[in-house]
């Protein structure tokens, strides 16, 4: 079976790499390799359930298919609602299967670009001054820069130029890019006063 799946997604251009046990699996530094991982209910070792779940309490985010003969709406809804891709029932169609591949792939595409993001804006905010982080704390709630200016007790003037600063580091070109970037932060660097 391992063979046979191995062939039918070379064929689609992807470079599969096969396991015998989530042992040999978890052995390797194949999560952090862009890709899925299609996994069967039944598997040596570990069960395809208790993989992800694994998986989710070691943060990796790798998405996962499911392809059983062993499968039940219980069982669906559980690696469903954890994250799972799809959840394939054996037999399968050659294109449902690519299709789910390809799909699992375009997440981890799409997650580890948004985590490039993420780090990229990370870095331009810790490039900021401690003012300027208030700044653009206050830029983000939508407050106008004569609110700002009142709050902080300085010149609206001054303001503008923080927010210049804030825009200029963080590399956007209006406040709605900036938001955009602010909302890629992780929740504890949106607090003011955050490191």
């Amino acid at each position: 079976m391992r063979e046979a799946l191995s062939e039918l997604i070379l064929s689609a251009g992807f470079q599969p790499v096969c396991f015998a046990s989530t042992r040999e699996l978890l052995d390797t530094n194949v999560l952090d390799s862009p890709g899925c991982l299609i996994l069967d209910v039944r598997m040596p070792g570990v069960s395809g359930l208790d993989l992800q779940h694994h998986l989710a309490q070691n943060d990796s985010p790798t998405p996962i298919i499911f392809l059983t003969g062993h499968g039940d709406i219980p069982m669906t809804v559980q690696a469903m609602k954890a994250g799972a891709v799809d959840f394939l029932t054996k037999p399968v169609r050659d294109q449902t299967l690519l299709d789910a591949v390809i799909a699992g792939i375009a997440m981890d595409a799409a997650r580890r670009e948004q985590s490039v993001i993420v780090k990229r804006n990370v870095e331009r905010l810790h490039s900021l001054t401690p003012r300027e982080r208030e700044v653009l704390y206050e830029v983000a709630r939508g407050r106008l820069n004569k609110q700002i200016a009142f709050d902080f007790g300085i010149s609206e003037v001054t303001v503008k130029l923080h927010r210049g600063n804030v825009m200029r580091k963080m590399e956007v070109a209006s406040v709605g890019e900036l938001i955009r970037a602010w909302e890629t932060l992780p929740a504890p660097m949106r607090e003011v006063g955050a490191n």
